[in-house]
């Protein structure tokens, strides 16, 4: 990583030699002139011209400073988190340990926002801002696109609190003729891809958490993260920590055990924590377009999964946007966010590691008592608590599912929230999980 001053340095002489060949061209422009008002004319012109540079470049040298400023905050973060390694620095002869390894359950947790041109942001990072527990140990990194300029002075108000990064490529990205109407999703898919190498490459931070500027988090979001970090650095099988659960609408939850967590074969988004090591793995093949679907095929899940929460701890505001509010209107609002302060980082997560969780919910899942949809509609057998719904094509799924207000659709073959195939959910009060036969063996990704 470049030194601080290394980075200052590169960046004022940029800004002076660009300076000089803005002059230099301006100064040797042919002049083609007939008369006093043309001359008057193009001096007005090329002094307009010369403005916007100089705003430009005005911009360029904020941004420098921004990122001195935060590294200089990022060192003194690290030696408070870790004075004795800051201390006692040498060299080591050990042989190299796993990048796995490498990362401190105490490592910074850097919060990424993804912003474009929706001042309302500020409802997202005053949110942010009164729950977060450290400066230090989670710098907010609010990265925008689309140069809108009400949503950049709404960041900017924010001053040292925070970091306003921008991404700097703001044109038209050719799309194929029949996806003209996506264009939205391919600039999605490019600020994702400069917002994150920003973080895991240019500031070197070992692992982030990412939000979208229509979020709202919840009172233990941060707890939430914290306490499930070191299980992501210990279990390989799983790939992310999600705040979101796809099934969250109120009557679908237990409100009264906010404390529930799971796992999940599909990827969520919606506030998610992932690691530099996946950073490196899915940068170089990172998509066009449509980025968080594509985050849910075989190829990059790898048989993986996340923790997710039995009440979402992300709550989206957010109406306007790419899908033109309609997805918003169906389901999204109407997704519970939790309210009550769970203390994660005093609980033993560990249960969440594979072998344990699937030798435990598995056996709660098929030691149910099995019902058949209409019998659960009509609130039969209720002396039977916990139960299980048995689907076993894909017809059958979407239409159970369906019927008991759950997401029926299916990427890859997984189900939303779904783990095993299984979607846990509330219905009427009673747990009822939405299961394939016991003898389950994977996910057919022909069912969509």
């Amino acid at each position: 990583m470049l030194k601080k001053s290394s980075l200052v340095l590169w960046g004022v002489v940029l800004f002076v030699a660009w300076n000089a060949l803005i002059l230099f061209f301006l100064w040797t422009r042919p002049q083609s002139l007939s008369d006093h008002s043309h001359l008057t004319e193009e001096v007005i012109r090329l002094a307009q011209d010369a403005e916007v540079e100089l705003e430009r470049q005005k911009d360029l040298l904020q941004q420098i400073h921004r990122y001195s400023a935060l590294w200089s905050r990022r060192k003194a973060s690290e030696a408070k988190l870790h004075p004795q390694a800051a201390a006692s620095a040498q060299p080591s002869t050990a042989a190299p340990l796993a990048r796995h390894s490498q990362i401190s359950p105490d490592a910074v947790l850097p919060v990424l926002v993804i912003a474009c041109d929706r001042s309302t942001v500020r409802r997202c990072l005053d949110k942010l801002l009164h729950y977060r527990p450290s400066q230090e140990r989670f710098p907010i990194i609010v990265s925008q696109d689309c140069g809108h300029d009400e949503t950049a002075r709404v960041i900017a108000s924010y001053g040292d609190a925070i970091m306003h990064i921008k991404q700097p490529n703001l044109s038209d990205i050719p799309v194929p003729t029949d996806h003209r109407k996506f264009q939205g999703y391919y600039k999605i898919a490019r600020h994702y891809h400069w917002a994150l190498s920003q973080v895991f490459r240019t500031f070197q931070y070992q692992a982030a958490i990412v939000v979208e500027d229509d979020l709202e988090v919840a009172p233990d979001f941060f707890e939430y993260f914290q306490a499930a970090f070191p299980l992501l650095l210990a279990d390989p099988t799983l790939w992310c920590v999600s705040a979101w659960n796809d099934n969250g609408k109120e009557q679908m939850v237990d409100a009264a055990h906010p404390e529930l967590l799971y796992r999940t074969d599909f990827f969520p988004g919606l506030g998610w924590l992932l690691l530099s090591d996946l950073w490196n793995e899915l940068e170089p093949k990172w998509p066009k377009a449509f980025w968080d679907d594509w985050m849910r095929q075989p190829e990059q899940r790898q048989g993986r999964s996340c923790i997710r929460p039995e009440v979402s701890r992300t709550m989206t505001f957010g109406r306007k946007g790419v899908s033109h509010g309609q997805f918003f209107d169906q389901h999204l609002k109407f997704i519970k966010l939790n309210d009550h302060f769970v203390p994660f980082t005093q609980m033993d997560l560990s249960y969440l590691k594979k072998n344990e969780y699937d030798r435990s919910f598995v056996d709660q899942v098929y030691g149910a008592p099995e019902l058949r949809v209409e019998e659960l509609q009509g609130n039969q057998r209720r002396e039977l608590g916990t139960v299980r719904v048995q689907y076993t094509t894909r017809d059958s799924f979407k239409a159970f599912a369906k019927a008991l207000g759950v997401m029926d659709d299916l990427k890859s073959g997984v189900p939303r929230a779904g783990y095993r195939g299984i979607v846990s959910f509330l219905y009427r009060s009673r747990r009822v999980y939405l299961a394939p036969p016991s003898d389950w063996t994977g996910y057919d990704p022909s069912w969509s």
